[in-house]
């Protein structure tokens, strides 16, 4: 070793307890000062780390919420609760206890999947404190050089002397200054529980807020309305349990009736040399968070490669419904991706919300997933509730020419046109630049039909969801997703499958259906078969599940339309 190294490592060696004495008060300060604006259901809120051990839902005047912390050593949170946002719009007051219960269905579907909330929530902190973190160890370098630069480097030299000869006793004095430091710290945003009459309560036994404490006038509210508002929130998740075992059932009974006859279905078979790439549809999901773990055990059912969103998985595109979001992205199995397509009841904020959950957004170019050629983009229009529909930057007509003329200009081609609003795919069907489309928007399964020169199938509701009644609790109206299969090779799609859940809790998975192929057609033919917009869906058949015996029965399901 050259005198050069034994001289460097020498200096590393008298640096380094510095350095990392600087990057431990650096974490302690970033750590429990960290704070991130989220939100909390429908409200907006600040979450702030605190070292009490404790997780404090602050609720103003009327008290607060305390139940005992999930994180790491001493860390706990408070959640201070604001208004809910003004672009939260509703149609009017509730006037009436049938208004005042969907109100309650509206917290209710945020306490029935609050853990995507919680993980939001982490990640933000987490980064505010390394953020907090950095900046604060490069102040403190910063410092030290600013220091350094002023006193000299004869006097940095003397100094370096004299710390040497008493370095145990300056490495214990500044272990003592930063346990007091970080003690102070804790004490400041440290509260004692001794302080605060915090009354245990059984009303969420067996609930996600079980063991919470509540303080002050909240806890006269939930002893006395808490009981109904658990009851609901038992009901529901009841429900979609039950709803769950249906579908799984029923996905069981028709698996075994394919292997019995060789993979064959009622309609003709088709010969794929590769393996085919599966992709799993749903649409309208109008933050009915209820349905996640049944799109997980749809997709895992499936084999699903890839989610297909055709939008609207909000109701009003608020900062507020990220829970929603980030529920439906946590719904999808590892290392499958969603592809989405905003919908008309989306918005610019829910689509950032969804990158930053890692779901793919389409934006008006072609993205490869799973091997597939996919383009959309989100719908010209926005509709709000108690606002009404408008335009946001282009009408349908002009989003669907310049999503025809992306089609029609790509080299590669286009397999799958996914865009929420049906109609604006026309121009790219008709111009036979795409050779299929799925869509949703109308509540209601059309399809797949012959439009142009391609095949259309839009998507009925995955959340039930019914005019003039709320997609939050037990279904209003039948939910259905669709496994469709694809082939690589001949860069066609192969059948569809739908799944059906009832609002009853029954389900029902349909045969698998061969999807209709254009190739060959003559344009005139083409145009003689293209169907009328209110064509309804071609039968399909497939067993219903009772949720709660397993008994099932072979049954048609209802065809969609009107």
């Amino acid at each position: 070793m050259s005198e050069r190294t034994r001289l460097a490592l020498r200096r590393a060696r008298r640096w380094l307890p510095l350095v990392l004495a600087a990057a431990l008060a650096s974490l302690v300060f970033g750590v429990t000062t960290a704070s991130a604006d989220l939100s909390l259901g429908p409200h907006e809120a600040t979450y702030e780390v605190t070292t009490d051990s404790t997780v404090t839902v602050d609720l103003g005047p009327l008290g607060t919420l305390e139940i005992d912390s999930p994180l790491p050593l001493f860390l706990g949170a408070r959640v201070i609760v604001h208004e809910i946002p003004s672009s939260v719009t509703q149609v009017g007051s509730a006037h009436t206890l049938e208004a005042l219960s969907s109100d309650l269905q509206s917290y209710l579907q945020f306490f029935a999947r609050p853990q995507a909330t919680v993980e939001a929530a982490a990640r933000a902190l987490v980064v505010d404190a390394l953020w907090r973190s950095a900046m604060a160890f490069t102040a403190l370098l910063t410092a030290w050089f600013a220091l350094g630069a002023l006193i000299g480097r004869a006097r940095r030299t003397e100094l370096a002397r004299t710390a040497s000869a008493h370095r145990r006793q300056l490495a214990a004095g500044g272990a003592v200054v930063l346990l007091v430091l970080a003690a102070g710290a804790a004490s400041g945003v440290t509260r004692s529980r001794s302080d605060v009459d915090a009354t245990p309560t059984s009303v969420f036994d067996g609930t996600p807020l079980q063991g919470a404490r509540v303080t002050g006038r909240l806890g006269g509210v939930i002893d006395t309305y808490g009981s109904y508002a658990v009851a609901a929130y038992r009901q529901n998740e009841a429900f979609y349990a039950g709803a769950d075992r249906a579908m799984i059932a029923a996905w069981a009974v028709r698996s075994r009736e394919l292997a019995d006859t060789h993979g064959d279905t009622p309609a003709v078979k088709t010969p794929v040399k590769d393996a085919p790439v599966v992709m799993l549809v749903v649409s309208d999901l109008h933050c009915n968070v209820g349905m996640a773990p049944l799109i997980h055990d749809a997709a895992t059912l499936s084999g699903a490669d890839v989610i297909l969103n055709a939008g609207d998985s909000t109701m009003d595109g608020t900062a507020v419904e990220k829970y929603c979001i980030d529920t439906f992205a946590s719904a999808a199995p590892k290392d499958v991706p969603t592809v989405v397509s905003g919908g008309n009841h989306d918005s610019e904020e829910t689509a950032a919300q969804e990158r930053a959950a890692g779901m793919v957004v389409l934006s008006g170019e072609v993205v490869t997933v799973k091997g597939v050629r996919i383009l959309g983009d989100g719908d010209p229009n926005a509709t709000r509730v108690g606002a009404g529909t408008s335009a946001v930057s282009e009408s349908s007509a002009q989003e669907g020419k310049r999503l025809a003329d992306v089609a029609c200009a790509d080299k590669d081609g286009v397999d799958v046109l996914l865009i929420h609003t049906p109609t604006v795919g026309n121009q790219a069907l008709d111009r036979g630049c795409v050779p299929a489309q799925v869509s949703g928007h109308l509540h209601m399964r059309y399809g797949p039909l012959q439009v142009g020169d391609g095949i259309r199938y839009i998507s009925a509701s995955t959340a039930g969801a019914v005019s003039g009644q709320p997609t939050v609790g037990p279904l209003h109206g039948t939910a259905e997703l669709t496994v469709l299969r694809f082939d690589p090779a001949t860069r066609e799609f192969l059948d569809y499958q739908v799944i059906q859940v009832h609002k009853d809790g029954t389900a029902a998975v349909g045969y698998r259906f061969t999807w209709p192929s254009t190739r060959g057609l003559p344009g005139v033919l083409a145009e003689l078969l293209a169907p009328h917009p209110t064509a309804v869906v071609a039968p399909s058949t497939g067993p219903t599940i009772d949720p709660a015996t397993g008994a099932g029965s072979a049954v048609p399901t209802v065809p969609a339309g009107e």
